[in-house]
């Protein structure tokens, strides 16, 4: 299947077919408890098995748009869809993305002869850094807030920002019902173009989109997880048409993460009914910092081929099993401790709805 690039798809093989529906099926998960497309995890992971960075964003932008249809109307069925805020934020989100994908473009462009094998590492370096560099300052933020809140015995986020953005009063205001929050339409904008550009560039936009709506807006972290799954939802359908005119998608990956991500997302939106706020934040934060060393760990693979540094190529084989093994570390034990949570908090409710039971029938 080549496309305008030369073929830029990796020789889909079982393995790497099982591995990618994995990498969606822990993705699903994350999605949902998180509220971003859970592709902080997913990208990278292709990455990881050989597949041309532009492609795996592709791929995944792509998937994400019937995932975040999924989990969204999941959240929406509890109450968590801000339907209004999503659709402000579209605004500039969809520039952001359309100025991604032509960055994305000229780099693969610049990338030397289409048949060499070291073909697109301009581009995956970029997408790595730009990955390493944002979602580490995420991660340390929301740690910091976390650390903060338990020392003052509060666990809220921080509303530093959004006191600071009500005072300066920026018009217009618009007020938004289901989040009950009023914010600046300017503010709004900003925070979606980046949205947007990030979406496009590394597949990862609900590291901006949701902190954003927390930490800006002043939205509930339920409400800010659920709109903007429906927000990706349009996102992923837009990013998908400009990836797929560029010849970048890969339908045979999309459909394998397709696969395992549908199941995984419904157990991680149920895990934002029943786990406290804090907690989510907590594994949040955790697991995008493993996923940042891991990614960081890839990033001498490309430069030692685009010949910024001197490394024996012999290693890279070693850098990038030691990036999938801590990238899989990151992702089993964010699953597994989400899985614990929801698990505790079903049989605790199942627990009090069996002595409630057996209460009325001592009553009667």
């Amino acid at each position: 299947m080549p496309g305008p690039f030369g073929n830029l798809f990796i020789e889909m093989s079982w393995m790497v077919a099982f591995q990618v529906s994995i990498l969606g099926f822990i993705g699903g998960i994350l999605s949902g408890f998180i509220g971003s497309g859970g592709a902080f995890f997913m990208t990278p992971g292709m990455m990881n098995l050989g597949v041309q960075g532009p492609v795996a964003v592709a791929s995944n932008i792509t998937h994400k748009f019937g995932k975040a249809m999924v989990g969204s109307k999941k959240h929406g069925e509890m109450g968590n869809v801000d339907k209004k805020l999503s659709f402000f934020m579209l605004i500039t989100a969809f520039a952001g993305i359309r100025l991604a994908v032509v960055v994305m473009k000229l780099l693969f462009e610049g990338g030397g002869d289409s048949h060499s094998t070291d073909r697109g590492a301009g581009a995956n370096l970029y997408i790595s850094l730009v990955f390493a560099l944002v979602l580490s300052l995420v991660a340390i933020s929301m740690l910091s807030d976390i650390i903060k809140s338990k020392s003052s015995n509060e666990s809220g986020p921080s509303t530093k920002i959004v006191d600071f953005l009500s005072r300066l009063r920026l018009y217009p205001l618009i007020y938004f019902p289901v989040a009950d929050v009023k914010v600046s339409l300017w503010v709004i904008m900003v925070c979606g173009l980046a949205t947007g550009y990030l979406a496009g560039t590394i597949g990862v936009g609900g590291f901006i989109g949701v902190p954003a709506m927390i930490y800006v807006f002043g939205v509930p972290a339920a409400v800010a997880a659920g709109s903007e799954l429906y927000l990706a939802m349009y996102m992923g359908a837009f990013g998908a048409l400009n990836y797929a005119f560029e010849g970048m998608v890969d339908i045979r990956l999309t459909l394998l993460l397709y696969a395992g991500s549908l199941l995984g997302i419904y157990i991680g939106a149920y895990g934002t009914k029943v786990v406290k706020e804090i907690v989510i934040r907590m594994v949040t934060s955790v697991i995008i910092l493993i996923c940042v060393i891991s990614r960081a760990i890839a990033i001498p693979i490309y430069l030692q081929q685009l010949g910024y540094i001197d490394l024996d190529p012999a290693y890279n084989d070693y850098l990038n099993s030691a990036s999938k093994g801590l990238l899989y570390v990151a992702g089993i034990s964010g699953g597994l401790m989400i899985m614990f949570f929801v698990s505790k908090a079903y049989f605790q409710r199942r627990k009090i709805e069996a002595s409630l039971s057996r209460g009325l029938v001592k009553t009667a």
